[in-house]
């Protein structure tokens, strides 16, 4: 009974999303595109990873599937200008920055293990440390991870590592690209790191598949609505988004495997 009753409270939740969302749409398209870019000032969050659209030197990338990859770069396209992007201004119109901001920071703050035991497999153990300190303040403190005191008041910052990263680190390479549904550029080796880093996400324990799926996806709209506006600019100065895309990948997963 108890399951029933959650899952139908998710699904409500989705239905309300989606009725939302179209009137959002509605209300917001009078606006300019360009208000989307620019339209959060996220500078002390680290809601959006640094260098992830920097222009690197063009490398050669191993694409043997660039036949699929492309069409599945072009239905990524559509998911996310005909269902993410509507829904993410329909939160962002419910829920103020601030309060996605503090969202958002939650989220990350449960993601604590796969940044831990990465740093850790990676004999990082510093890093490991700081990491489990800003749990340990932000948890308490920061209340479940809404706030980052670890950051403000003690300057520690977080350190992204997940398992893709750790098999880089000890020179797995990254064999042939590969564009994922809905998760977008990826290569074999990020793809198998998905593994693992997914049992050490909390968030996969959830005794409930529609309840898990519903918060993974309303972190994924959350962390969207804080970022309207970005993917378009790219798109927009890109000459092939997909070779675009690809390369601003593979470069930035080097850069932070270097790191």
């Amino acid at each position: 009974m108890n399951r029933l009753i959650v899952s139908a409270l998710a699904f409500l939740i989705f239905v309300l999303f989606s009725a939302v969302s179209l009137h959002a749409e509605t209300s917001v398209d009078n606006l300019n595109e360009s208000s989307d870019q620019g339209q959060y000032d996220l500078a002390g969050d680290d809601v959006y990873p640094e260098g992830e659209f920097e222009d690197q030197p063009s490398e050669s990338v191993f694409d043997p599937l660039a036949g699929y990859n492309r069409v599945m770069t072009v239905i990524n396209d559509k998911l996310y200008f005909w269902a993410l992007k509507p829904v993410a201004r329909g939160l962002a119109w419910i829920i103020p920055k601030k309060g996605r901001l503090a969202i958002n920071r939650c989220f990350r703050n449960i993601m604590f293990p796969i940044r831990f035991v990465n740093n850790l497999l990676q004999l990082k153990i510093k890093r490991a440390g700081i990491e489990t300190a800003r749990f340990g303040v932000n948890t308490t403190i920061g209340v479940l991870g809404f706030g980052d005191p670890a950051r403000h008041w003690l300057g520690l910052k977080a350190y992204e590592e997940d398992f893709g990263q750790t098999m880089g680190n000890y020179g797995v390479g990254g064999g042939f690209h590969l564009v994922l549904p809905i998760f977008g550029p990826s290569n074999i080796r990020d793809t198998i790191g998905m593994v693992p880093d997914f049992f050490l996400n909390p968030l996969s324990y959830i005794d409930n598949n529609l309840l898990e799926t519903g918060i993974k996806s309303f972190e994924m709209i959350n962390y969207t609505s804080l970022h309207i506006g970005e993917y378009e600019s790219f798109k927009n100065d890109a000459l092939d988004l997909y070779v675009s895309l690809r390369d601003a990948y593979e470069q930035n997963r080097k850069k932070k495997i270097r790191e």
